[in-house]
């Protein structure tokens, strides 16, 4: 059973009118006509914006059209796996080189144009397709934001809340002209590329975004030598007169410090907690230390007492094997 099964059993066994279940929904009667008549796709499963108000107006248990929806998704998704996807819309690609830097467009241009739908052209389409679907996702709750890009886009609140759900179910094989008019163009103010690294910004219009431009960046890291953690750390917590009773904070600052090449001791953590601790290393403005500066004094205490107590031992040994000679 699929989705558009589910729904028109559930109409008919309680008798209500698909325009019912749209108002209820808060998307339009065409929406509920084309999902019904299997012209789309249900939204994806994570949907619950739309399917829990569904599954609440239609008496069906929570999850219900969620679980029908992935299996009907992954069942389209791989008959169609062997099909070669298709060059973006002209329309499309037309606006998103309108959206690139002036300085960069024409070598852009070439690029695109030289390999239709290539590497390039379908990482800086997914790049702001990401953005406006995340900011659409994000928005999608608020009736101010709606309205205003109705407003924008000569749409009724009704007919933008569809082209919403129809927008973030779609991918950079699917997206379309229409797609780019009502989201892309609107969100998207402008965006550039470094064609060396690929590095890309992208500024939003702060009439519908607000906030700073969005960059990624693509750069060569190392792999961590130790993934479970540096050994000096993990000896370092295991040791208590070490540790200091160390709170979930200071341990999460000390597992952030990187090295290259040397690898840390438990006592070189040990001194970097009491710096962190110590007031005279910040200024009043700043955190204040995480725990009174006299414990410090204690633990140094310890620490020496403990140091010599190594030292008599090692003395001790050596004297032993000298007699044995």
């Amino acid at each position: 059973m699929d989705v558009s099964l589910a729904i028109k059993q559930r109409l008919t066994e309680l008798g209500i009118e698909q325009k019912d279940l749209a108002a209820k929904a808060g998307v339009t009667g065409s929406y509920i006509s084309q999902l019904l008549s299997a012209k789309k796709l249900p939204p994806t499963p994570d949907r619950t914006d739309i399917y829990a108000k569904m599954e609440k107006f239609l008496n069906l248990s929570a999850g219900t059209l969620s679980e029908l929806a992935e299996h009907q998704r992954i069942e389209h998704l791989k008959r169609n796996l062997g099909d070669t996807p298709a060059p973006l819309f002209k329309g499309v690609r037309e606006l998103i080189l309108s959206k690139c830097s002036l300085e960069k467009e024409k070598d852009v241009r070439a690029i695109f144009e030289a390999r239709p739908f290539g590497e390039l052209e379908r990482l800086v389409t997914q790049k702001l397709l990401d953005i406006a679907k995340r900011i659409a996702k994000e928005e999608l709750a608020s009736d101010n934001w709606l309205h205003l890009v109705a407003r924008m886009s000569g749409r009724t609140y009704e007919e933008m809340r569809v082209t919403i759900l129809e927008f973030l179910d779609t991918d950079i094989f699917n997206i379309s002209v229409e797609n780019c008019v009502s989201f892309l163009d609107p969100l998207i103010d402008s965006w550039d590329i470094d064609l060396a690294t690929f590095a890309i910004e992208i500024v939003l219009n702060k009439r519908l975004a607000p906030g700073n431009p969005k960059k990624f960046e693509f750069v060569e890291t190392e792999v961590d030598e130790f993934p479970q953690g540096e050994p000096g750390l993990e000896e370092f917590l295991r040791n208590d007169t070490f540790n200091a009773n160390a709170t979930p904070e200071e341990i999460d600052f000390l597992k952030r410090l990187k090295f290259r090449g040397k690898r840390p001791t438990p006592l070189y953590y040990y001194r970097e907690l009491q710096n962190l601790r110590d007031p005279l290393h910040f200024r009043e403005t700043s955190i204040a230390p995480m725990q009174k500066y006299g414990e410090a004094g204690v633990i140094e205490k310890q620490m020496q007492l403990d140091a010599r107590k190594g030292a008599l031992k090692r003395w001790a040994k050596g004297k032993s094997m000298r007699h044995r000679k």
